[in-house]
């Protein structure tokens, strides 16, 4: 049995080889198709990392209290339209055993400048547990203290764009004095480069000062714009999340039967939601990549039966010298098979040369599972069994004296 298969095998190259533009155009359809899953694959779940390494940068385990909307006369306010949320709120959330960190938020925009350079950037007002929810290291200097954030001292740290534009590349800001608003600020620390998030925003762009400073001499406001936490682990988010719940209606004084006046979102969610995106799309296109496989197939019983047709006489001289129908039926699904298998293996090569430019393109971490390209070579061999196996049991099944007086 094992000789009758290396035969076929031989053979099959053999009759590929003799016509080698009709093989390589009857493969066509495999080697889309297996690309296409191939690519597709791997951008789905290059896309899905870079995404989670994304979101992760915004921070770990983080939670974003937001002030809730109001209902005046039939007309909502929209999120953020109330304002319920306070510096006693976030001090109340760390109560909660749940917490690693707490820090109320305070967002501005600012025209900044140092010496005879001014950048417009963003203004935020924080705690020092800010850098620990968003996981962000200071690589040059320090971060300002509680006592900075309760005081309101004239200190910042500037992320690396707002460096960049005010001071020039590569020159140390700490010590530097730049002015936000008109009000002298010293710059105390220098944030690691991170970045644009997961919506293309330049996180780097940014000065971050005390809270009290930005919410009173540069806002004058004497609310929060939103709250930032983050659990204690990934596990913690829900019990988190219930736990500032809880709290946050005792210190709004809620009645059972209100609605919350605040709403908390998740990097879990986040996450989540972005991953089913990015599944979705994947789904949709790995849909796209199996008809190709289909038409593939279809492709290559077409030919099988045209060759078939044409080898009608050959079929009826090995039938005649002693070949069983057995011998037939290996022969020709053995052919179908070996088109269907090299079309998968140049499907593969291309679909990572595919994958390498997109990813490299896009800046992701180009990830090629083995699942993907073991569950292409299946679809490729059952796609040359499936299709194969008509004409070759038409090619088994013909009478030897009808096929010799085949013209």
């Amino acid at each position: 049995m094992f000789t009758q298969v290396i035969n076929s095998v031989t053979m099959a190259f053999q009759s590929l080889a003799s016509n080698k533009v009709r093989a390589a155009l009857t493969m066509l359809g495999i080697i889309i198709g297996v690309g296409a899953v191939i690519t597709m694959t791997a951008i789905g779940q290059g896309a899905s990392q870079a995404v989670a390494n994304q979101i992760n940068a915004m921070g770990t385990n983080a939670l974003m209290i937001f002030p809730g909307a109001t209902n005046l006369g039939g007309i909502s306010s929209g999120q953020g339209g109330s304002v319920h949320l306070t510096e006693d709120d976030a001090n109340a959330l760390r109560k909660s055993t749940w917490l690693e960190a707490v820090s109320p938020i305070v967002n501005t925009s600012a025209q900044i400048i140092a010496g005879s350079n001014n950048w417009a950037t963003h203004v935020t007002g924080a705690t020092p547990d800010y850098f620990t929810i968003r996981n962000w290291p200071i690589v040059n200097g320090s971060a300002f203290t509680d006592a900075d954030a309760r005081t309101g001292t004239k200190v910042c740290v500037l992320g690396q764009t707002v460096a960049t534009n005010l001071f020039g590349e590569g020159v140390d800001p700490v010590g530097q004095m730049i002015r936000i608003k008109n009000e002298p600020f010293t710059v105390v620390g220098l944030l690691e480069e991170k970045g644009a998030n997961a919506f293309g925003q330049d996180q780097d762009d940014i000065v971050i000062a005390p809270f009290a400073t930005v919410q009173k001499r540069l806002m004058g406001i004497t609310w929060v714009n939103m709250i930032m936490a983050s659990s204690i682990s990934a596990e913690a988010t829900t019990p988190a999340t219930q736990d500032i719940t809880a709290i946050l209606r005792q210190q709004h004084k809620l009645l059972p039967s209100d609605d919350n006046d605040f709403q908390i979102r998740s990097q879990v969610e986040i996450e989540q939601a972005a991953q089913q995106s990015t599944a979705t799309m994947t789904n949709l296109l790995s849909a796209a990549a199996i008809i190709s496989l289909l038409v593939g197939g279809i492709g290559i019983m077409n030919i099988m039966l045209v060759s078939v047709t044409e080898r009608t006489r050959e079929i009826g001289i090995r039938k005649s010298i002693g070949a069983k129908q057995m011998n037939i039926l290996l022969q020709f699904l053995t052919e179908a098979i070996t088109l269907s298998l090299v079309g998968g293996i140049v499907g593969v090569i291309l679909g990572y040369i595919a994958s390498s430019f997109v990813s490299k393109s896009n800046g992701w971490v180009l990830v090629i599972s083995p699942q993907a390209v073991g569950l292409s070579f299946a679809a490729a061999s059952f796609v040359g069994i499936f299709f194969g196996w008509y004409p070759a049991r038409k090619a088994a099944r013909l009478n030897p004296i009808e096929a010799l007086r085949y013209e």
